[in-house]
């Protein structure tokens, strides 16, 4: 009998073993998949995130678990290098410094959870740089600008007066597209001059709004807005802005909204809605509002956030410099 070679006694066994190995690759997966669920809920009903936050979380850890299953990463057992490589696979696909950020502060996130709640104890993770961002200031809109769009919005028409109070209301109160979406008719008080708005995990604030705004939201609620609502469901609905259909505006209707009458103004086409938050931070400060009020305006969590905007009041730094320095005068 033909004795056989060593490379031939170990091949069979060899394969058998990749293919139980394989096979603990796919469970452990989907058990790394199964954490990830619950990781989310625990985003969404414990920490309160909102549904925007929590979506972002879930398309950044679904392209991680992707990348883990392509690679035969074992994701409990994750090395400092290999999370290396992933960065290093969102480098080489062009992807932004902020963006590959952004995936790593949700894979941090999700690994912070996992030790926190027993699962693993390995945290490679948390040890992982991250990548330099280049210090950018926010775009804003000049005043000329803002009014440039609002005049773009044609009165005479439900839609455009709608548009306008939409408009008006963002330049008024700083509020994210997502906040504005989010509003009811109840979160409007007309009468004290203030609007009521849910930011990031449904913190609630009151934000005061000025003369002109009030004036077309009592437009819009006394005339657009009932035809608008008419075409809806037999359940009306308790949403502020409302489409022709008669349903709630979502952030992304409203934001094609803007990016209309950026347009029709013959504006800079990468305006978008947070433009106008910037711009409204901005001004505060630079008619002499404090830091700390401003933060609360904003609904910013940190200070630190709001703090880019001084950056941006050039005015404001100038006077102050003036005052401040021996030879200023």
């Amino acid at each position: 009998m033909r004795r056989l070679t060593r490379r031939q006694q170990t091949a069979p066994r060899s394969r058998a073993t990749d293919t139980v190995c394989t096979q603990r690759r796919t469970e452990e997966q989907e058990q790394f998949r199964a954490y990830v669920e619950r990781f989310l809920t625990y985003l969404s009903s414990v920490r309160n995130l909102s549904e925007n936050t929590v979506r972002a979380y879930r398309t950044d850890l679904e392209a991680y678990c992707d990348w883990a299953e392509r690679e035969g990463v074992r994701p409990l057992e994750v090395t400092h290098r290999q999370l290396r490589r992933f960065l290093g696979e969102l480098s080489r696909a062009r992807y932004a410094s902020k963006t590959i950020n952004r995936h790593l502060s949700a894979v941090r996130a999700l690994y912070r959870w996992l030790v926190h709640e027993g699962i693993t104890d390995k945290d490679s993770a948390a040890a992982v740089a991250s990548p330099k961002l280049a210090r950018t200031l926010p775009k804003t809109m000049t005043y000329a600008d803002a009014a440039a769009l609002m005049e773009t919005c044609d009165t005479s028409d439900v839609v455009g007066v709608r548009d306008r109070a939409f408009l008006e209301l963002l330049y008024a109160s700083g509020a994210r597209i997502s906040e504005v979406s989010g509003l009811d008719v109840r979160d409007v008080d007309v009468s004290n001059a203030q609007v009521r708005l849910f930011g990031k995990g449904s913190k609630e604030r009151i934000v005061p709004l000025y003369d002109t705004c009030l004036e077309w939201l009592r437009t819009y609620l006394s005339t657009s807005r009932p035809q608008l609502a008419a075409h809806g469901k037999d359940t009306p609905t308790q949403a502020l802005f409302v489409s022709t259909r008669g349903n709630r505006m979502s952030a992304n209707a409203l934001r094609t909204c803007f990016e209309r009458h950026v347009t029709l103004a013959g504006l800079d086409g990468s305006l978008t809605p947070h433009a106008m938050r910037h711009t409204y931070a901005t001004e505060l400060l630079a008619g002499g509002a404090d830091m700390r009020s401003v933060q609360e305006l904003l609904g910013h969590a940190s200070l630190s956030t709001t703090q880019i905007y001084t950056h941006l009041s050039v005015d404001r730094l100038r006077d102050a410099a003036r005052q401040a320095h021996p030879r200023g005068e």
